[in-house]
């Protein structure tokens, strides 16, 4: 490389010393000098950043500095006046994070030809072995023509492009050619950016509240800021916001709130990719915490340091959500309705519609009606036609929504116009989306103001607090959807059933509306609601209704999940919790939804059978009377006499059937259906082998339908659990309920409910049965000697917490077992490792419920010792719990040491 002959680059980074990379140049081999200043200005950087250095001067210095870096690769190779060198993409902006793609474009004039070819692989091949990101294109002016009149994303490229070496009349050229006079004029290029825009939004489920959030594409991210930038450049032609000040496109309020915005999330960016080594641009749990560290949020008392810095950085991006609203919304009057021809259409005496978009009649409407505030919204969700907001009453909202204090809160007028809101025929989640984003509902209502952008660092918790409370409510509406029948028929029902729904939808936004104070929140928030109701003028019957909703709307998802809901005193002690119909209607209808909000993969068909079962039965019981309790005998003798009629038909005696009934108790009979009871009776008659007898089906009974059922007949019931819970662990398979009974014969009867890896049932997959019946005879072979644990990697996701495991236990004293609760991590072979304790202490384990709620399990086994007893001996409690606990606590440990 001859350095004499290259050029000094005029516009270098302060940071960098280009008389030194000349000097290195001539004494060392090229490839290296290269290397050894991108390491050192990458090290210096990275020294800046943690040092809490500005980030704006990071990003473009790095920029800068890549500006010296390519112009000394480039005019290391021979090239005439028909080639130009350009910076394209982010990167054309000045703009560059530590991983970030370095996009240039290798412009030439239209008769180059073959010409550069062995120089054009140089210079590639040179710059990816110093160790540059590079994205490349090469075309001619005449490429770049056609292309960027066919693809928006290239054109916008092409209107950020800056040259860094090269004959710079080509550069001119281009732009000149892919300017707004000569392809995508600004109706055309807002049209396709705008559609960009909507399919980047949908593909985040349109909140930019998820839990592990991408900063740069989801709602509220980089690119809508950038959407801004290249809108407002395009309109204003203009290659920086900066040279709009004082242009009425934005205010200096909303100017200084891009730019904190921008920059915070810049420096989130920047230290993500350093972090994770990559151009990375999700929030991963596992960059989350040392983000939070690297930022200064340590834990306390209250909350986490992780929780805050996210709930910091949801602030920021419904903030910038807010502002792309606002000014696209303005660019969108500037460029479609230039021709000054605007439809008004008055509404009442404070709004009207222009150009479909609802306004105020004039700035004073919010002083003289604050009540207006609210109205707006109501507006809208009566009137489906109404496109959105006009940006500059988005505007005025912003600006008077501080109107929205103690005083309007306990105007009459004003508490009407809010309880209007839940009973708007169209879009209540949009609007109440919209009150959310422009301050509107947090003012209103300062407790949900105080949830906004609240998260639980979990996996259960798919979304920030305000984000699920909104998706509760849409849920709902969902219910009254004919589409949504057949998946929520029972919700659906009782949706279409429901006197005033609106009820519903008021305790879907109260429910965990006092998350983060401390104490129980259903408790809390039934406070708030009640007092809302009340001084909302709803009656005693209603208010007491909603309020009770709040408090108890876990209660049904804990039930179905923790408790043996085949027990008649389980279903009776819940129809007295509940009450009535009415309140278990409304309390199924809000749990549901609850749980579908809350996580997508915690409705599944198994829990949907679950909360069926739950519900017809209390149902049953409600209509019965509380008085009337069901007669466990009655119950027993009715499912013996039909699962002997099935029996009979099939050819099998009562004879045959008492030979293997007469060992069972009671419980069988009553926690089992009589058709899974003939099907197991009548296989147990024709099973002539010591063997283990192993069937797998879908469920029969229709209020259990959504699982697989396995079903082990075996002896030696000390080791049975443990060898078919690791062999199902080690099949895929998710088990959802386990029922075990022991029979004076001395065998055990297990039955697991299992879901695939996707959480769903098997379906007659034939094929997939074989193996699981083989796989399991071979470990039931092997209970004698048994002690393998399974040993699958645990997810990524799951490494991230790492909370102690928790253990609890009593005696029941009308069932008679000890009850065990264990509160974990999830991890691979959770229940053998739980199992081995068991088999170790001599534990038998007579019914389990199985919970997986995100990274956490929570699972509750009903168990005594091998004589059938209680466990009574604190000592021993206290041992097995002990190792319950060292146990699987290892086992994360070793995990996230691996």
């Amino acid at each position: 490389m001859h350095v004499d002959t290259i050029p000094h680059y005029a516009c270098q980074p302060l940071s960098f010393n280009q008389k030194q990379f000349r000097q290195k140049l001539r004494s060392s081999a090229p490839i290296q000098a290269f290397k050894d200043a991108i390491s050192g200005m990458n090290s210096h950087f990275e020294m800046r950043f943690r040092e809490g250095g500005n980030i704006r001067s990071l990003i473009e210095e790095r920029a800068a500095f890549i500006d010296v870096v390519l112009h000394y690769a480039w005019y290391s190779h021979r090239w005439d006046d028909d080639a130009c060198l350009m910076a394209v993409g982010g990167y054309g902006r000045g703009e560059l994070h530590p991983h970030s793609d370095i996009d240039i474009l290798i412009l030439f004039g239209n008769q180059v030809g073959d010409k550069y070819n062995e120089q054009l692989q140089a210079l590639v091949t040179f710059l990816w072995d110093i160790g540059l990101e590079i994205g490349s294109s090469v075309r001619s002016i005449e490429q770049c023509i056609d292309i960027a009149e066919q693809d928006i994303t290239v054109a916008t490229n092409l209107l950020e492009s800056r040259r860094i070496a090269g004959n710079d009349a080509l550069r001119d050229q281009l732009q000149r050619a892919t300017g707004p006079e000569q392809m995508w004029p600004l109706k055309a290029f807002f049209k396709a950016k705008w559609a960009e825009q909507v399919e980047r939004h949908n593909k985040h489920n349109n909140t930019e509240c998820n839990l592990e959030p991408n900063i740069k594409n989801a709602p509220g991210g980089l690119r809508d800021l950038q959407m801004i930038n290249w809108v407002a450049k395009r309109y204003f032609g203009v290659r920086t916001l900066r040279e709009l000040e004082g242009q009425d496109f934005f205010t200096e309020r909303e100017f200084a709130m891009l730019r904190a915005a921008e920059e915070f999330l810049w420096a989130v960016r920047f230290g993500l990719h350093l972090i994770s080594g990559r151009a990375e641009e999700r929030l991963l749990f596992e960059y989350q915490r040392e983000l939070a560290r690297l930022f200064g949020y340590e834990d306390n008392e209250l909350s986490l340091g992780v929780e805050r810095f996210m709930h910091k950085y949801y602030r920021i991006v419904i903030s910038l959500r807010e502002l792309n609203d606002v000014l696209l919304g303005w660019l969108d009057e500037k460029i479609n309705y230039r021709d000054g021809q605007h439809k008004i259409q008055p509404l009442n005496e404070r709004f009207q519609l222009h150009d479909n978009y609802i306004e105020v009649v004039h700035s004073k409407v919010f002083d003289l009606h604050p009540s207006a505030l609210l109205e707006v919204f109501v507006l809208m969700g009566n009137n489906p036609s109404i496109s959105g907001i006009r940006a500059s009453t988005i505007r005025l909202i912003r600006e008077k929504r501080v109107l929205i204090d103690d005083k309007f809160r306990q105007d009459a007028l004003n508490k009407a116009m809010f309880l209007q809101i839940f009973s708007i025929s169209y879009g209540l989640v949009t609007q109440l989306g919209r009150m959310k984003r422009y301050g509107v509902l947090g003012r209103y209502l300062p407790a949900f103001g105080k949830i906004t952008g609240q998260m639980q660092h979990d996996l259960f918790h798919r979304y920030t607090v305000d984000a699920h409370t909104l998706l509760v409510i849409r849920n709902m509406r969902r219910f009254t959807q004919p589409a949504e029948e057949k998946q929520f028929p029972i919700a659906a029902t009782i949706l279409r059933h429901l006197p005033k729904p609106e009820l519903l939808y008021i305790a879907g936004l109260f429910h965990d509306i006092a998350k983060g104070r401390g104490g129980d929140h259903s408790e809390l928030g039934a406070i708030d609601a009640l007092e809302f109701c009340q001084s909302h003028g709803l009656s005693g019957k209603e208010s007491r209704l909603v309020a009770w909703l709040v408090e108890k709307h876990l209660l049904m998802s804990y039930v179905s999940q923790k408790k043996d809901i085949s027990d008649p005193d389980v279903i009776r002690d819940f129809a007295i919790a509940v009450g009535d119909q009415g309140r278990l209607d409304h309390l199924f209808a809000l749990t549901v939804a609850d749980m579908c909000a809350t996580n997508p993969e915690v409705w599944n068909t198994w829990r949907a059978s679950l909360m069926r079962q739950l519900y017809t039965e209390t149902k049953r019981a409600l209509r019965l009377g509380l008085e009337n309790t069901v007669d466990k005998q009655e119950l027993i003798e009715e499912t013996q006499s039909k699962a002997l009629a099935a029996l009979t038909a099939r050819g099998i005696s009562e004879k045959q059937a008492w030979q293997f009934w007469q060992d069972m108790g009671d419980e069988y009979f009553i926690r089992e259906n009589h058709v899974d009871i003939a099907n197991q009776t009548e296989a147990l008659s024709k099973h002539n082998s010591p063997a283990p007898l192993i069937l797998i089906s879908e469920t029969t009974d229709r209020k259990l339908e959504g699982a697989t059922q396995i079903f082990i007949w075996a002896r030696d019931a000390r080791h049975v659990f443990i060898a078919a819970t690791t062999c199902l662990a080690q099949q895929g398979l998710n088990i959802q309920d386990a029922k075990i009974y022991q029979s004076a014969s001395g065998h055990t009867l297990d039955t697991f409910y299992v879901l695939n890896e996707n959480f769903e049932f098997l379906g007659n997959d034939s094929e997939r049965y074989q193996k699981i019946h083989d796989a399991l005879q071979q470990e039931l072979a092997l209970i004698g000697e048994y002690s393998d644990i399974v040993k699958r990697r645990t997810p990524r996701e799951l490494k991230q917490f790492s909370t102690p495991t928790s253990t609890s236990m009593s005696n029941d004293i009308v069932s008679g077992y000890t009850v065990l609760e264990v509160i974990s991590p999830d991890r691979p072979g959770f229940l053998a490792t739980i199992a081995q304790a068991f088999m170790e202490e001599d534990i038998i384990v007579h019914n389990a419920r199985i919970t997986t709620l995100g990274e956490r399990v929570e699972d509750v086994f009903f168990i005594t010792d091998v004589d059938g007893n209680a466990l009574s001996d604190v000592e021993r409690c206290a041992e097995l719990q002990d190792k319950i606990r060292r146990r699987l606590d290892r086992q994360v440990r070793k995990e996230l040491a691996s």
